[in-house]
């Protein structure tokens, strides 16, 4: 196999995100996640038709879930590294159990370590716009606000000094198919993506499929779009949160003053609430849990909410809701 330098309009598409988005830019030293399918194939391709221009240095991680169903992967990916001279990093689960969050979980672990233990700063991942609607779909039969909705962006961080990014959002699977078949890339076709018992797989299959049919030919990229909109809302708004939680919250003190936060629109109080008990009880707050508390804002004094993990409660004490750690 012999990687080729022929200009699609997928280069061109890649080359112009880079440039305007400013999240891979020239000289750096890129990781990329390469499964082995075809998302990462192309992305594996486009960026190094791309390196000349952007004097890149690249290399290839691959996460080996050893599950029975992946026998081969591992060794595919590889082979597709030594052909293209790209340097390879492997990491290879033990005992992972066979589920869609412990996966994923670990496979960013994994990407982590390997970013880390070889001096890479940005991990480059294939989701696409396809992924994208997807996740949209995912999270909102899950019963997730906006933040959730949104939550596939084109970069976020993964550490402090380590960036995941993801620049081929606005590209969907059929684009990199037809890609990965123009240049006769070897897929590997991942039993791993037609086994239903996976939600993920059962959207992309089932669900997406009747809304082409019934719906929407295009409700990919709508929902993609959507993403794309509601991401920029809530950058905003968690903005907007974090300059109000700055006024409202006492000094040296786990405590926000209610009544100013009572000015405020519902939407922010409730990021302000979250944001305050995640940098406080250093937790992930649920839903129900940020009602309780965003409810005392107009609550009678002396209210409480139950116990958060660890024993704490949120309380009211005249103009202030106080956690008692």
């Amino acid at each position: 196999m012999k990687h080729g330098r022929n200009w699609t309009h997928l280069h061109t598409r890649l080359h112009q995100t880079c440039r305007q988005r400013q999240f891979l830019k020239k000289q750096q030293h890129l990781l990329i996640a390469v499964s082995g399918g075809q998302d990462s194939l192309c992305l594996l391709k486009l960026l190094l038709d791309l390196q000349p221009k952007w004097e890149w240095q690249l290399a290839i991680a691959h996460c080996d879930h050893n599950w029975s169903m992946d026998v081969g992967i591992a060794d595919h990916v590889r082979h597709i590294a030594q052909n293209w001279d790209v340097p390879f990093y492997l990491k290879t689960a033990h005992h992972l159990k066979e589920t869609e969050a412990s996966a994923r979980q670990w496979r960013y672990q994994a990407l982590i370590e390997i970013a880390q233990e070889q001096d890479f700063p940005i991990i480059v991942t294939g989701h696409t716009l396809s992924d994208r609607a997807e996740t949209l779909l995912y999270n909102l039969i899950r019963g997730s606000g906006a933040d959730g909705l949104q939550a596939l962006t084109w970069q976020r961080p993964l550490t402090p000094d380590l960036q995941l990014i993801r620049p081929l959002l606005n590209i969907s699977r059929l684009e990199t198919l037809e890609f990965c078949q123009q240049f006769h890339l070897p897929i590997w076709e991942d039993a791993a993506n037609q086994n239903l018992k996976f939600a993920r797989n059962r959207i992309r299959t089932q669900v997406l499929p009747y809304l082409k049919t019934h719906f929407n030919p295009q409700v990919e990229a709508a929902l993609a779009r959507t993403a794309e909109i509601l991401g920029s809302e809530v950058e905003y708004l968690e903005e907007s949160a974090r300059t109000l939680l700055t006024q409202v919250q006492i000094p040296n003190e786990p405590s926000l003053n209610r009544i100013l936060l009572r000015r405020a629109p519902l939407a922010l109080q409730r990021r302000v609430v979250r944001q305050f008990i995640q940098q406080t009880l250093s937790i992930a707050p649920s839903f129900e849990q940020i009602e309780a508390v965003t409810h005392l804002i107009n609550a009678p004094n002396g209210s409480r909410t139950s116990t958060f993990p660890g024993g704490a409660v949120a309380e009211v004490r005249g103009d202030y809701i106080c956690l008692i750690l």
